[in-house]
């Protein structure tokens, strides 16, 4: 059984079509990269997987079942902006996660912090903004979830640190659990991709095992992309 089945989705605004007939299917132990360009539905999808859209048509299931109370406790989601309460110190935010989430591991979470420098003492309101997103990343990865689903988490992190993080997602998602990532960033991200899927103008024009992909094309993933959605 697929972690993530997604069956004949489709989502419109002001009948603006979002989403049209998507189909996807996801394993268990996968990290998929969600790729297209901007307005071609990316987050649309991913905040209907998150139960936070209604489809107009269709169904998605996490572990064979439809999205709703039960799905949201096994999956992490990071989304593109930040959503915390910049008033709070990074410490009381912690102890959030920890009271709202049973899957958090608190002491990870105090790790990964550590080994980015960021003080748990420090209130939100006073990092930049790649500094808060930064902690946003390490309270989802801190989740012992089933599916993981980051909206840009390189978006506001310097080169230097894009590796440190793109490690961090690696070794610390549960064993058996499945990844996606939504990005821009492709040549940074595609060394840990084991999926991709193409994303253009709310349709699923291509999902491929990324290796099968790069040796078929003779070429990388990002050059792919650039190819296949050049203006």
């Amino acid at each position: 059984m697929e972690l993530l089945e997604i069956k004949d989705l489709t989502k419109s605004y002001d009948k603006k079509i979002a989403l049209n007939n998507i189909n996807i299917k996801i394993e268990s132990g996968k990290i998929v990269g969600l790729l297209g360009q901007n307005g071609a539905g990316k987050t649309t999808l991913i905040k209907l997987i998150n139960d936070l859209l209604t489809p107009d048509k269709g169904e998605i299931l996490v572990n064979g079942k439809k999205v709703g109370i039960e799905s949201k406790k096994i999956i992490a989601y990071l989304p593109e902006k930040t959503y915390l309460n910049k008033q709070m110190k990074v410490v009381e935010v912690l102890e959030y996660f920890k009271d709202f989430y049973d899957d958090f591991d608190l002491e990870k979470a105090k790790k990964l912090l550590l080994d980015l420098n960021l003080d748990i003492n420090q209130k939100l309101s006073t990092m930049s903004k790649g500094m808060q997103e930064k902690v946003q990343l390490v309270l989802v990865m801190s989740r012992n979830a089933d599916l993981y689903i980051l909206d840009e988490p390189l978006g506001g992190v310097d080169p230097a640190t894009r590796d440190y993080i793109l490690d961090t997602i690696l070794s610390n998602f549960k064993e058996n659990a499945s990844v996606i990532i939504s990005t821009h960033l492709i040549s940074d991200i595609e060394r840990i991709l084991d999926e991709i899927i193409f994303i253009k103008d709310g349709s699923v024009i291509l999902q491929s095992d990324a290796d099968s992909l790069r040796n078929k094309e003779h070429s990388s993933i990002d050059e792919i992309f650039r190819r296949m959605f050049k203006c």
